[in-house]
């Protein structure tokens, strides 16, 4: 595939157009989670969460300390029933659950067990979704896009989030990479606790900054020679994955055997990791390569979603975001649970609508 190359003083004129978009977004105030009755017209996904914030803190949180320790906790999330697919229905004034989403109900666990049987109790599979969001978000987005994508996939599969402590604000970037770093131990014991069992697994689907957690937790288990724990991940997901490719490389190949499937979403129109590509060197990041060599000689597959984006916003959360891009995803799971070839054997697969 060509790649996209852009004169440098463009790239320059684009980098500070987006810079001052981000600091006119940056004191514009985020939306946080609503609380609201149920109407029996919605529907109620139950959304659990192990975050390193505050539990009384649902919006930004940029300059504040990190918060030691894990919280657990439970949300009932009402989906309206206007609710379009790969759309969150933010209130725009009270809420009103018959066309925003809404939390109608919270239950705090005192501690990991608790939650842990929690998550599994009434459930018949033994796999957990676990979900980490990517850089910018607050817990009450993160929450909402998980229920999101909980409802428009319907997977079937008990859902945990796992939401770092992002700063929630766009000026945050270099705060969120440092707190990647520092969750990769909570997250560690979260995957472990979710496996103890003798047959329990999980799926981890990480977006954007996620995925390096994602990348530096499963590394981190190998370098402790944990494969047990490795074992136990029956398939990754990386959506729009804010990492350097020469720093996927080497997580990759400390990792060793990679869990399978192992499948990376990517968008060469994706505008969010162009700028971040700029910060960190004008290096293009994980989530735009335009060629297999990336990831060459590694077993993991590429799959291209930039014919599929809606070319509004960022492009930065197609496979979740974009109706015609679920669509096809949930096309691909089919075929995958049926036996046939979803994903084909090589590197990267340009999906068309």
């Amino acid at each position: 595939m060509p790649g996209i190359h852009y004169p440098k003083s463009s790239m320059t004129c684009f980098a500070l157009l987006t810079l001052l978009a981000v600091a006119l977004v940056a004191c514009a105030p985020r939306q946080s989670a609503q609380r609201a009755a149920a109407i029996p017209e919605a529907t109620i996904e139950q959304i659990y969460i192990a975050t390193e914030r505050a539990l009384d803190r649902t919006g930004p949180s940029f300059g504040e300390p990190r918060n030691a320790g894990i919280r657990y906790f439970r949300a009932a999330i009402s989906i309206p029933p206007t609710h379009r697919v790969g759309n969150i229905e933010w209130h725009e004034g009270p809420p009103d659950p018959a066309t925003d989403f809404v939390v109608t109900e919270t239950e705090v666990y005192e501690g990991n067990p608790g939650f842990v049987n929690a998550v599994k109790k009434g459930q018949t599979a033994r796999e957990v979704l676990v979900f980490v969001h990517g850089y910018n978000n607050t817990l009450s987005e993160a929450m909402y896009r998980l229920a999101q994508i909980q409802h428009d996939f319907n997977s079937g599969l008990p859902s945990v989030l796992f939401s770092w402590p992002s700063a929630g604000d766009p000026r945050g970037y270099v705060y969120d990479r440092d707190s990647v770093l520092y969750a990769r131990d909570d997250l560690e014991l979260l995957l472990k606790s979710l496996t103890r069992g003798p047959q329990d697994k999980v799926t981890l689907v990480a977006h954007s900054m996620g995925s390096h957690l994602v990348m530096e937790t499963m590394r981190q288990a190998a370098l402790k020679g944990d494969r047990r724990l490795l074992s136990r991940i029956s398939s990754v997901i990386l959506m729009s994955p804010d990492i350097d490719p020469d720093v996927f490389r080497r997580q990759a190949e400390a990792i060793g055997r990679l869990p399978q499937p192992f499948l990376m979403f990517i968008s060469r129109e994706d505008r969010a990791l162009g700028l971040a590509g700029f910060i960190t060197g004008r290096k293009p990041r994980l989530g735009v390569i335009d060629s297999p060599e990336a990831v060459a000689g590694l077993d993991v597959k590429v799959i291209d979603f930039t014919a599929l984006g809606d070319g509004e916003g960022l492009n930065h959360a197609v496979p979740t975001s974009s109706p015609t891009a679920i669509s096809v995803l949930k096309g691909m799971i089919a075929q995958a649970q049926s036996g046939e070839r979803a994903f084909q054997n090589y590197m990267v697969l340009t999906a068309q609508p």
